[in-house]
């Protein structure tokens, strides 16, 4: 029982902390691209920072078990770059809200997906339920956006579909009980920032932003070189606790967790940042999406704690 508390009390320290990181991530992107935008570039300064700061200061942590891991590993790059960088265009192309209530899809690709894994997530009817009310309020803020604010819908769904594969490649390659990689979280968090770099460079090259870069420094003020700077630091942060979270949680529960801590982002932009107005049947269904997420969230904190009581009677059974 200690060590099942211990192992909860890391996971909620985890997952808290990749909240934090997340909610300051969207925020300071929204602000740094409209600052600075030249989105390839701008991913690839907070890769570079990262990659950095791994260097500098965690050197002595990290761990790289052998050619094979990295190579296995490799796989998840392309998804953790698309994910930055299709994030970065739907925050630049389409409203912060439609990003955020529009992942609320992403769990249930997860649900299917992680069905087949070595060590199946198990499912019961709540946990439908849940995604379900999410889906929910996810078609009723739909329902009346108008089509202008759906210009950046394409890129919000390459978004999902990168989200989707890398917390499904990361959960597989991070768990113990899937098919881990014998690599520390902080190597974990060096590869994905280094390797990232070069499908990113590819990227700015083709879209012909390097030649906007001079241009783009050249009108940067001070506030917004303070949101780059910030977007960097938050960076380095999401990346290692992105991982570290991912370790202990299930993919799809980290999607739903994606969706649910997305809530306080929402408030912001439409009562602070003053960035958008929605009518109440799109606040409706953002808290219905939010709601749903914490429903999941229940189901699956009881049908774990089934399980962990499951466990030792089976032993007994057994003996």
């Amino acid at each position: 029982m200690e060590r099942t508390g211990a192992k909860n009390s890391e996971a909620l320290v985890g997952v808290s902390s990749w909240c934090v990181c997340s909610i300051g991530m969207m925020l300071f992107n929204k602000l740094a691209v409209k600052s600075f935008p030249c989105e390839c570039v701008l991913v690839g300064f907070q890769m570079a920072f990262t990659c950095l700061v791994m260097i500098v200061f965690c050197w002595r942590s990290i761990h790289i078990g052998s050619m094979r891991d990295v190579l296995r590993w490799s796989m998840v790059a392309p998804f953790f770059t698309g994910m930055l960088l299709t994030s970065m265009l739907a925050l630049k192309n389409a409203p912060m809200s439609l990003v955020i209530t529009f992942r609320s899809l992403s769990p249930l690709a997860g649900l299917v997906i992680e069905s087949f894994y070595p060590q199946p997530l198990k499912i019961d009817k709540w946990m439908l339920l849940a995604i379900g009310v999410m889906m929910m309020g996810t078609f009723a803020y739909m329902s009346v956006l108008p089509m202008a604010a759906m210009t950046g819908i394409g890129w919000v769904l390459l978004n999902n579909v990168f989200a989707v594969g890398d917390r499904l490649l990361q959960r597989l390659m991070l768990a113990k009980d899937q098919q881990p990689v014998d690599i520390s979280k902080t190597g974990v968090t060096l590869l994905n920032n280094l390797e990232g770099m070069l499908p990113l460079l590819v990227c700015a090259y083709w879209s012909g932003e390097f030649a906007e870069v001079p241009a783009a420094l050249a009108a940067m003020n001070l506030h917004g070189w303070l949101w780059v700077i910030a977007s960097c630091l938050v960076g380095v942060g999401i990346s290692y606790t992105g991982i570290w979270a991912q370790s202990m949680i299930t993919a799809t529960s980290f999607l739903v967790l994606i969706n649910a801590n997305k809530f306080f982002i929402i408030l912001f932009e439409v009562f602070f940042m003053r960035s958008k107005t929605l009518m109440p049947i799109q606040i409706a269904g953002a808290v219905v999406t939010i709601l749903g997420g914490v429903l999941y969230g229940k189901a699956r904190e009881r049908l774990d704690m089934q399980e962990a009581e499951a466990k030792p009677l089976l032993g007994a059974k057994a003996v």
